[in-house]
């Protein structure tokens, strides 16, 4: 390699390097919002009776898809800044994996829909977890885990059912199709659902770093490909999940082909407030 060619490598990296930090540090600062996950502090799962709820005015019912909200004259909850009256107002239906966010004082609460119960999160920027975190450990970037892939689409979308952080709920998922990608030497695919932005994919896995170095349950990576199905699979951009985090978050199981056979020694690794549960 000459001086010129040596260069212009090491100039690389430092670019790509520097758009990692870039990139990590924006994805810290969305994880540390007043109102993120860290934030909640309380998981309630809405029944047929209605009931109090921890960190949350008023009695709260879920019937035929619906839900049932009771205040008490003094008690205060909005919607978009809309107050809601003092007795009864109804709620709903919400779609699978959809949710509002109401407020009450400085407290958000999410009404949320997951495995086809509803739930109810109050989110409040006081919360222990969220004042006492550190950030994220991470692996250094390294540009061999950048690797280029081919998204192959399914000839018909496949809904894919996989488990969830908290036990007796399923989350089920459509597949659009899977990415085929080559890494340390051996031919490897994951099976993607479609990403929260619109031409976006997601793909939850584990690998073998899972449980010693990650997070044992579930990593993601979010991409978007090409027209012609070229796309990228950066794991330097591997995050966590909520549930690695915290015991009151559902987030999804990886399906059981996402299990690699490769250690993945990029991205995020496991949260200090997890280090001593492995």
């Amino acid at each position: 390699m000459n001086a010129t060619t040596a260069q212009s490598t090491e100039t690389a990296f430092e670019s790509f390097e520097a758009d990692w930090q870039e990139w990590h540090a924006a994805h810290e600062r969305h994880r540390a919002h007043p109102h993120g996950f860290l934030a909640v502090t309380h998981l309630h799962w809405l029944g047929p009776e209605p009931a109090a709820l921890d960190g949350v005015p008023g009695t709260w019912s879920a019937v035929n898809d619906l839900v049932t909200v009771v205040l008490e004259p003094g008690e205060t909850l909005e919607l978009e800044q809309q107050a809601f009256p003092a007795g009864e107002t109804v709620i709903g239906p919400i779609a699978e994996r959809g949710g509002l966010n109401l407020s009450s004082g400085q407290t958000v609460i999410e009404l949320a829909k997951r495995g086809g119960e509803y739930i109810v999160r109050p989110r409040n920027p006081e919360n222990a977890l969220l004042r006492g975190y550190q950030g994220t450990p991470a692996y250094s970037p390294d540009a061999a885990y950048a690797v280029r892939g081919t998204y192959v689409p399914f000839e018909v979308p496949r809904p894919t059912a996989v488990g969830a952080a908290v036990e007796g709920i399923q989350h089920v998922y459509e597949a659009p199709g899977e990415i085929r990608f080559k890494l340390a030497g051996q031919e490897l695919a994951l099976t993607a659902f479609n990403g929260h932005a619109p031409g976006s994919l997601l793909v939850l896995f584990t690998d073998q770093t899972s449980g010693k170095t990650t997070y044992a349950a579930n990593r993601s990576l979010s991409m978007v490909p090409a027209a012609d199905g070229a796309v990228e699979l950066d794991f330097n951009r591997a995050v966590n999940l909520p549930c690695a985090y915290t015991d009151l978050a559902t987030c999804p199981l990886p399906p059981a082909e996402n299990r690699l056979p490769v250690p993945i020694e990029a991205g995020e690794k496991i949260p200090y407030e997890r280090q001593d549960q492995q």
